[in-house]
């Protein structure tokens, strides 16, 4: 068991944007409160439609950090995963409002950003991510991800100012036995230090993640001047790079000799969900029939053919509440009404006839 938490976070500027005079769009905050510590980094997305990004992610970091110091036991504790997603996902939209009428902006999506954090209060550990960028679990046994990026085949990714961003949140709630460290980053450094076709994390990340056995100061110095020299440093293109840092005091940290340094390709398949999915429907409506005439009911033309599943950002947000139109009552509810009502009018008629005979 760990001894103690140290966490850090650091933010740089890429030289994409030092070279076009443009902001820092990525962000970063780290603190422990209320027996909480607690990691948090986001991406602002670039693009000229997203004017304002860098207030998004500032604010995204600060606002989901105070909500799992805040909250960290109720959200923990609740079994539907979609609801603390759509709960975390409210907050933001909640707190992007206020900066849109604060400095003027028009659209929410100026604000997008992507967004990374860990979580932990006694051996409970809480894990979030959105978007892009990279979240690696140190043991002893290794260096391995987390939670991988979330990029499309052409580089696209998800922000939190999505119309259904909890669809697109993954969420993880487990415990910190045998974890040495967690370390996020975004993609700024993402890019650097994962191959994502053998899904292998550079041992350079676990050397990094030592430092701050050195203390908070010291490693935030050390991973600054790490990323500053060796990765953005290293292109004229490199885009702005955040690396947060949850280190596990009295641990054991992994051997630098047992650490992969390279690994095959995954193996490749042309296969995607969707093929899943339209391989699928046939057997649904198949399925659906037999549980309908199982049921004693006869398939509608409405009910015959069911809908493709549904895309994800067509989804109902967690916690939305809307009014349901009332069903009419199936076949097999009517048939059991009349059943009951024909048995009531036979009882009142045994009733009176028990009536008659008694008097006569």
């Amino acid at each position: 068991m760990y001894t103690g938490i140290t966490v850090g976070a650091i933010t740089t500027i890429g030289n994409k944007h030092v070279n076009r005079g443009t902001p820092c769009e990525d962000a970063s905050f780290a603190v422990a409160k209320n027996g909480v510590s607690v990691v948090c980094i986001a991406d602002g997305a670039g693009g000229k439609q997203y004017t304002d990004a860098r207030f998004g992610s500032d604010c995204a970091v600060h606002v989901i950090t105070d909500t799992l110091c805040e909250h960290f036991d109720a959200l923990y504790s609740e079994n539907r995963e979609a609801a603390v997603r759509g709960y975390l996902m409210a907050k933001l939209r909640v707190a992007f409002a206020g900066i849109m009428e604060e400095r003027t902006i028009d659209v929410i999506d100026r604000l997008s950003c992507t967004l990374l954090f860990v979580a932990v209060k006694d051996r409970r550990m809480m894990i979030g991510h959105i978007g892009d960028g990279l979240i690696v679990r140190i043991s002893p046994s290794g260096v391995s991800p987390i939670s991988m990026p979330q990029n499309d085949k052409d580089g696209k990714t998800y922000f939190v100012t999505a119309a259904h961003a909890d669809n697109y949140m993954r969420l993880l709630k487990t415990t910190v036995d045998d974890v040495h460290a967690i370390a996020l980053m975004t993609d700024g450094v993402q890019d650097s230090v994962y191959n994502e076709e053998a899904g292998l994390v550079k041992p350079v990340v676990a050397k990094m993640a030592e430092t701050f056995a050195e203390g908070r100061e010291e490693g935030e110095k050390s991973i600054l001047d790490t990323v500053k020299q060796y990765i953005v440093g290293a292109s004229n293109a490199s885009d702005d790079a955040s690396f947060g840092v949850m280190y596990f005091d009295g641990t054991k940290a992994p051997s630098p000799d047992t650490l992969e340094t390279s690994a095959a390709k995954f193996a490749s398949s042309t296969e995607t969900f969707k093929d899943l999915s339209l391989a699928i429907k046939p057997e649904l409506i198949n399925a659906h029939e037999i549980i309908v005439k199982c049921a004693g009911g006869e398939v509608s033309e409405t009910e015959q053919a069911p809908a493709e599943p549904v895309k994800e950002e067509a989804q109902m947000p967690a916690e939305v509440n809307t009014e349901t139109p009332a069903k009419e009552p199936s076949k097999l509810s009517k048939i059991s009404i009349i059943v009951l009502v024909i048995g009531v009018i036979l009882c009142l008629v045994g009733a009176i006839e028990l009536v008659l005979s008694l008097k006569g």
